[in-house]
């Protein structure tokens, strides 16, 4: 059984997310795992390195899937891109060894959310951006960002439900950086909880605004307490980096 890593991009804005939900749903996962059926006449379970939640982008998110197939991989590559829609791209595949896992042997991932900052949005990044024409105080956010690196429970900034899985999760870094206008803020963590880069981001937002100060910011993580931490800014501006093994 061969198993076969793919590399890809998509914009995610007409796509319910990642994560395969049911037979014939708008899904990444559902996408691929349709037209892989059809090249190899089996069922394909395809493996994501995320779960991107609907509407969030990837320029580099990372799966790998197992067949008998023996097609080589530029033929695997070429019918995959032939067929899938101008909004998905596959454009690296490779043969890894049968114990790869492309989530579970990831190392980190990198996520950035891009923030428009710009008095009116601009039509040509709307699809791509998160539109707040106040003026963000970004000295503010990186100090308010910088009380979340580190290794805590992130329960204030989740709406997973569940109270089995633990809420625990590690942040290598956080990065603010503004460019004529543009905010970008870069995440590297071991993995992220359901919504968590959204309303972090929500959270540093308001901060930059100056309505919350950075110490608040470490107050609502000490709490734990989501009903205190900032809005779940949209999807949209979310986009998946960099995938580290």
């Amino acid at each position: 059984m061969r198993n076969i890593k793919m590399y890809l991009q998509f914009d995610g804005s007409r796509y319910a997310g990642w994560q395969r939900l049911s037979d014939g749903d708008n899904t990444i996962q559902g996408k691929l795992e349709t037209l892989l059926k059809k090249m190899t006449s089996k069922e394909v379970n395809v493996i994501g390195c995320s779960r991107t939640d609907k509407g969030v982008h990837a320029k580099a998110l990372v799966c790998n899937f197992f067949t008998n197939s023996d097609m080589t991989i530029d033929a695997i590559e070429s019918y995959i891109n032939r067929y899938l829609p101008d909004d998905i791209v596959v454009y690296n595949l490779l043969e890894e060894d049968e114990r790869f896992h492309s989530r579970y042997n990831a190392k980190s991932k990198l996520y950035r959310y891009t923030i428009d900052n710009n008095k009116y949005q601009d039509v040509f990044t709307r699809k791509f951006t998160s539109h707040v024409p106040k003026k963000l105080n970004i000295d503010l956010m990186q100090k308010a960002a910088n009380e979340l690196v580190g290794t805590f429970d992130f329960a204030a900034f989740t709406t997973m439900k569940s109270k089995k899985k633990s809420s625990i999760r590690t942040i290598m870094n956080i990065n603010i950086l503004k460019e004529s206008n543009y905010i970008y803020i870069d995440f590297e963590g071991d993995g992220f909880l359901h919504n968590m880069i959204r309303i972090i981001t929500g959270t540093l937002v308001r901060v930059g605004k100056e309505e919350i100060s950075p110490k608040d910011v470490k107050s609502i993580l000490e709490a734990g307490d989501r009903s205190i931490a900032g809005p779940m800014i949209e999807a949209k501006g979310l986009c998946l980096i960099e995938v580290r093994y």
